[in-house]
């Protein structure tokens, strides 16, 4: 029998394949889970309209699914509200850090008004010596950023609310 907790458990195997070490339960991707009208209900939300890992996270929760022969369920994804990095889970931000991507700081980045830069640790050294190099990185939920302390270069995980 296919409970909720089953399915969590098997939904967490798919991953981001932007960050492979999330999955989309760490990420906040995966909405909900219920069981309506005789099959199960996924709900998903991009970390951003348009994002084009969206359609490889559908192929690989059907993929999931099949493997685990569940056959009753449909995936809808929802845009409102809106994903925001609140969602990621503190265990999803550890994953991100030892991944060598800095997680979102908890403010939204509000330096191009105010002229106050945000502080982004470095994940490697965990020094709080860095530079923005450029507002986007290796994909357009991260910025790109340099450690002035150990000179090496990271992705920093946006804020995003």
């Amino acid at each position: 029998m296919v409970t909720k907790d089953f399915l969590l458990t098997i939904l967490s195997e798919v991953k981001d394949p932007e960050v492979p070490v999330l999955s989309i339960l760490d990420l906040g991707i995966l909405r909900d889970v219920n069981f309506e009208k005789d099959e199960w209900s996924i709900v998903i939300t991009p970390t951003y309209s348009g994002c084009p890992a969206m359609h490889t996270i559908e192929a690989e929760i059907h993929a999931t699914l099949k493997k685990y022969q569940v056959d009753t369920y449909s995936i809808s994804t929802v845009l409102s509200p809106a994903w925001t990095t609140d969602w990621i889970t503190e265990e999803g931000k550890q994953k991100l850090e030892a991944y060598g991507i800095a997680p979102p700081v908890d403010e939204v980045d509000k330096r191009v008004l105010f002229s106050t830069p945000t502080v982004v640790p470095c994940p490697l050294c965990k020094s709080e010596l860095t530079k923005m190099i450029s507002q986007f990185g290796s994909t357009a939920c991260k910025a790109h950023y340099q450690c002035l302390t150990c000179k090496e270069p990271f992705d920093y995980f946006k804020c995003l609310r």
